[in-house]
């Protein structure tokens, strides 16, 4: 079977020119094609650093392929570039590679790579640098957990010649080509992956439009423009910024008043409150990306504690008043979920039905599972009380989720449910994960495409990844949901794959392990001077073509 799009769908990026509330996010080629010109007519001018302010935790390498969370995505976007992009629709579309063929098994999947490009060390871009990456993503040493479980189903990378890559596949893998439009499988220089782990984090080496130049710890990355850059996918626009500035401010009132200020050009994590202040006209822009992947939701730790009980699962979430708190606290910048993928995946499955707020039917359940309220309100059986751990990432929860999260609390003490939400920093919390402390938590994931679900909710998943993390959370241990995730995974017939993907839902909405709340949050609020911004597969902010008018 040849898969091979260039004709047909030129890789796209979304490039930003206004609030995508009011429809103003344009898609163009301007990015891909180096026409230049964004949709506001002004001028596109050279020269100047823009300078970016995170409240998403500062990642402790810059490597995307150690770990593999989003700040890191964030920041990798700048300096790695991918095998393979993504068209509007989700199709693969070239990058570095400029074209695959998969085997009639769909064992065998070939890349034909670009021949003119090079890493900012100088080393080639070729066939045993992609060899290099794949292995160096696989290697348990290198820890990975989002790149590692992307690329489960290669079991050998061959370089055939030196620009053509052939992967011999364990089994059939409809989302690998998605997989690889993502920067936790970016590729990066192989001379710098030969350094020590620890200097590589500190200055990964990628073939993008900028590389790292410096890391004031608790401060900054500094990035210089790569001067040698190769535009990708036909484009001939060579990047326009001397550099970025990649700032970390983790208090959200001091980010923005940074904004408004002028001392910073772009900004995530911002507010309901500051979103609903942006405007189409205003000195402040609204760049709302939602994350392809899972929805933001609560996973509901069916293999520890008192959640191996369906009924108290399921009384928990009619005990949980989701609506009131989204609607107060986020201002109408957040929609309702019932589902639990991203509403931008066209696969994504939602029931209403199994998520009404009931209080009394959660009072039944559990008087019928022998929980009975004491002299405090708060269940008992056994001698032991009926409480909940949750906890919380302050770094990936915003001020107004962890209200939420608070009002939830409110709502479960009414049917005598206990809840403690920790409040922890991000290290703190992934090592509660790991010891299994915990009975619900939020964990936002984003991956392209259904196969998420795999990762999410197999079995396998609940076995820790290299770097110490595993993916299903819920610990949802369901061989029949397995096998729909497994067939899943290895069709290529699209209505066939949509079929399972569906049914794969449906079992993991009603094993009442998961309770959506809603989209995953992925707004930038930028100023009015910066112009061409555009975005990834992941919905990252990419500048490659940005520029500001100072």
């Amino acid at each position: 079977m040849i898969l091979d799009p260039v004709q047909k769908s030129p890789a796209l990026r979304r490039i930003v020119t206004g609030v995508a509330g009011a429809a103003t996010i344009l898609l163009a080629v301007t990015a891909c094609t180096g026409s230049g010109t964004p949709a506001d007519s002004s001028s596109p001018v050279r020269g100047g650093t823009l300078t970016y302010a995170s409240g998403d935790a500062e990642p402790t390498c810059l490597d995307p392929h150690v770990g593999g969370n989003y700040p890191q995505a964030l920041l990798a976007t700048q300096y790695i570039e991918e095998l393979v992009g993504l068209d509007d629709d989700g199709r693969p579309t070239p990058e570095l590679a400029t074209e695959w063929t998969t085997s009639d098994d769909g064992k065998t999947l070939t890349f034909t790579l670009r021949d003119d490009v090079r890493f900012t060390d100088g080393t080639p871009f070729d066939a045993a640098a992609v060899v290099a990456n794949i292995e160096h993503v696989q290697d348990p040493a290198t820890a990975s957990s989002t790149g590692y479980l992307a690329l489960q189903s290669i079991e050998r990378a061959t370089a055939t010649d030196d620009h053509t890559v052939t992967l011999s596949l364990s089994r059939p893998d409809a989302a690998l080509l998605e997989s690889f439009s993502q920067p936790w499988v970016g590729m990066e220089s192989p001379k710098a992956l030969e350094r020590e782990q620890a200097t590589n984090c500190e200055s990964p080496v990628g073939t993008g439009p900028f590389a790292v130049t410096g890391w004031k710890h608790g401060d900054r990355v500094t990035l210089e423009r790569n001067t040698a850059y190769t535009p990708l996918a036909g484009s001939t626009t060579k990047p326009r910024l001397d550099g970025l500035t990649w700032r970390f401010l983790p208090d959200s009132t001091s980010r923005y008043a940074a904004l408004q200020s002028g001392q910073v050009d772009v900004i995530d994590n911002a507010q309901p409150d500051q979103l609903k202040a942006a405007s189409a006209k205003g000195s402040i822009r609204d760049l709302d990306a939602p994350r392809p992947g899972a929805s933001n939701r609560l996973e509901l730790n069916s293999g520890h504690g008192v959640f191996r009980d369906e009924a108290v699962r399921t009384a928990f979430i009619a005990a949980a008043e989701i609506d009131p708190g989204l609607q107060s606290l986020f201002l109408g910048t957040a929609k309702r979920s019932y589902s639990v993928l991203s509403s931008v995946e066209p696969t994504s499955y939602a029931d209403e039905s199994l998520f009404a707020y009931d209080p009394s039917e959660a009072e039944r359940l559990l008087d019928e599972a022998g929980w009975k309220t004491n002299s405090d309100g708060v269940r008992e059986k056994d001698g032991k009380t009926l409480t909940v751990t949750f906890p919380v990432s302050t770094n990936q929860s915003v001020p107004a989720e962890r209200s939420l999260f608070q009002q939830i609390q409110a709502s479960e003490a009414e049917v005598g449910i206990q809840v403690r939400l920790q409040e922890l920093d991000l290290s703190s919390w992934y090592a509660a994960l790991a010891k299994n402390q915990y009975d619900v938590v939020s964990a936002p994931y984003t991956k392209v495409g259904p196969d998420v679900l795999r990762i999410l909710y197999d079995s396998a998943s609940i076995t820790p990844a290299p770097s110490g993390y595993f993916a299903n959370l819920a610990q949802l241990d369901d061989p029949a949901l397995d096998e729909l995730l497994e067939k899943a995974s290895q069709t290529s017939d699209a209505s066939e794959r949509a079929d399972l993907v569906e049914q794969a839902q449906k079992a993991i909405l009603e094993s009442r392990t998961v309770l959506p709340l809603y989209d995953q949050q992925n707004h930038f609020l930028y100023r009015s001077a910066v112009h061409g911004i555009s975005t990834t597969s992941v919905s990252t902010p990419w500048f490659g073509t940005a520029w500001v008018a100072r």
